[in-house]
């Protein structure tokens, strides 16, 4: 199964996306990619692998480059704007699919995306099944009103991540009010080199 190329209707002009439709599938799941101004695109190899986790589990996938990334219109924001571009994204994946549940995967900086259109989903009273945050650059989440208070939670961090501290993301997640996974990955670093496959391994039971 091969995906397709998209343009959708972003906020500030096209995006450029990559769509997979599983027949009968038991839902659909958004992948955010990583910071763009460190050349992150949904390409990225963490990004792809979760694309192919997901799919081989029965998901529609949908992966997009924010705004000023490849083919996307734009200039990179940093930000809200790239919450405001995953909302598109995901209000086309709603549109195309009404009755499937959503799940939400983000890796590094696209884990602060995805838990931030998570809660902004959720504040609109259209909540996701699910959130994956890998690697996440939790800093940027300035409050815990930014996550989904609902879903399940999983945060998946590198024990030797040398991109995002991982005792910032383990006392984040000690902090954490509500319900969620934390899975450490052992002698691993931010872009899961040789790692691939157990992240794969950590996914596919939790969906």
């Amino acid at each position: 199964m091969r995906e397709t190329p998209l343009s959708l209707e972003g906020p500030c002009g096209p995006l450029e996306a990559l769509y997979l439709e599983v027949p009968d599938a038991k839902g659909v799941a958004l992948l955010c990619h990583p910071n763009p101004v460190q050349g992150g695109t949904m390409l990225n190899k963490v990004v792809s692998t979760l694309q192919r986790a997901v799919r081989d589990m029965g998901y529609s996938t949908l992966r997009f480059n924010y705004r000023g990334v490849g083919a996307s219109a734009g200039s990179h924001d940093m930000g809200s704007g790239e919450v405001d571009d995953a909302e598109a994204a995901a209000r086309w994946l709603r549109t195309a699919h009404p009755q499937l549940p959503l799940s939400l995967f983000g890796f590094s900086f696209g884990g602060f995306v995805a838990a931030a259109l998570g809660g902004r989903l959720e504040a609109q009273g259209e909540g996701a099944q699910r959130l994956f945050m890998v690697a996440p650059a939790v800093q940027r989440l300035q409050a815990p009103e930014q996550l989904p208070a609902a879903g399940e939670l999983v945060v998946i961090q590198p024990e030797q991540d040398e991109v995002i501290d991982p005792a910032l993301v383990f006392a984040w997640s000690a902090a954490l009010q509500r319900p969620h996974e934390l899975l450490k990955v052992a002698e691993c670093g931010h872009f899961f080199h040789g790692k691939l496959p157990e992240l794969k391994g950590l996914v596919q039971p939790r969906l």
